[in-house]
């Protein structure tokens, strides 16, 4: 219930659009053969990203060799954020342990490719993993190699795919094969594992879904129990997302059914989330409310004052004691920030 709130208050105060490729998979909206494609494709907008790119050299030769000058600073598009953690694992002989945060290590630099060359790139990653002691240094740099190859071959793979998008279910779980034996290929079995186990278990459902909802000979009630027992397959983290984003799909629908009805509303709520929840979420509501009915009154005050001429620093101090008007404390924060981006 207290991950619910969170998420509902963030919901409420931002009313972000959740991100396309995540929503494919998270909502309960037929797959199609256009969307099971981009998830099949091996992750493909996250993998292409930092695509080393095709050529004659592999580019695991850049590993322990990639002796180029690393600017001081990040690339512009990593500045402000944190390198990924947890990928320093190892074993009780100090070997390397494989986890999805050392993809995701390696993929934080390589999505800069175009700011910086690979060779950059590839070192900045050496210095990173530098901190490892032997064996696990080695190991974390033929794991590197291996990586940057095994994306290579996957452009190589793709290519022969051509444009072709509108796939059936069989035509998909072949392509999700062949690229499921590539990475299997060029890295051993318990690091493809690490790496990909998560997306190799979406790309599935997504399969599972298109065929399931292609298929005329299942009654609507079957449809719906497959569709059930596929999602068990999924890792438990991506189940319970779904179900937070159902929540939040099923609440935004119940605010617009109830719109003109506030006791309705509140008894939906009750009988969804308990009395504790609603109770907690109505004054969610509430607060969002009367925030923007303030800001809609300061941002017409706003507007007069803009209508004055005011410039520089008579015009700064005109807003600021506009905004002591209207906010207080932490909303006058959110005001400044909001007012930043206009």
């Amino acid at each position: 219930m207290r991950e619910f709130l969170r998420f509902a208050t963030l919901a409420l105060l931002v009313m972000v659009a959740l991100f396309a490729g995540t929503v494919i998979f998270l909502s309960d909206e037929p797959a199609t053969a256009d969307d099971t494609a981009v998830a099949v494709d091996a992750g493909s907008s996250a993998e292409q990203t930092g695509s080393p790119g095709q050529g004659s050299e592999a580019p695991s030769k850049l590993v322990a060799n990639a002796r180029v000058p690393v600017p001081d600073g990040l690339p512009a598009s990593l500045e402000g954020t944190s390198l990924p953690g947890g990928w320093a694992k190892t074993d009780s002989n100090g070997s390397l342990v494989p986890t999805p945060q050392l993809r995701q290590l390696f993929e934080y630099y390589l999505a800069a490719l175009g700011e910086e060359t690979l060779p950059q790139l590839v070192a900045r990653i050496e210095q990173a993993l530098a901190r490892l002691e032997e064996p696990a240094r080695s190991e974390a740099m033929a794991t590197l190699g291996n990586y940057l190859d095994y994306k290579l071959a996957l452009g190589d793979l793709e290519v022969t795919y051509g444009n072709a998008t509108s796939l059936d279910a069989n035509e998909m779980q072949q392509r999700m094969a062949e690229i499921r034996a590539l990475r299997r290929t060029w890295m051993d079995a318990q690091t493809a594992e690490a790496f990909f186990a998560s997306d190799e278990a979406v790309d599935q459902f997504q399969i599972e879904q298109l065929r399931i909802r292609t298929d005329e000979s299942l009654s609507d009630e079957e449809r719906e129990q497959a569709l059930e027992r596929a999602e068990q397959a999924l890792p438990a983290p991506i189940r319970e997302a779904r179900r937070e984003t159902r929540k939040f799909t099923d609440y935004q629908k119940a605010r617009s059914q109830f719109a003109d009805d506030p006791e309705a509303l509140r008894a939906w709520r009750e009988e969804r989330f308990g009395d504790e929840a609603a109770r907690q979420l109505e004054k969610v509501e509430a607060e969002q409310r009367a925030w923007d009915n303030k800001w809609q009154s300061y941002s017409a005050a706003l507007r007069g004052l803009d209508d004055l001429g005011l410039a520089g620093p008579e015009r700064e101090a005109a807003v600021d004691s506009l905004r002591d008007e209207y906010f207080e404390g932490a909303e006058k924060l959110r005001a400044e920030a909001l007012d930043s981006i206009r």
